[in-house]
């Protein structure tokens, strides 16, 4: 699109820092969730050993 100029530069350079704001929510959500699962896991055998 930028390069067929069906769009300028700074609408691109908008939409880009727009999807790259978004891409780094989904990584920060989905390492949340893998850290909440290791502290599950770790919970669970803490418990089993009587800590």
């Amino acid at each position: 699109m930028l390069l067929n100029n069906e769009l300028d530069p700074k609408t691109a350079n908008a939409l880009l820092y727009a999807c790259n704001v978004c891409l780094g929510a989904i990584r920060v959500d989905e390492q949340q969730a893998k850290l909440d699962e290791l502290e599950k896991l770790v919970r669970e055998v803490e418990q089993q050993n009587g800590h």
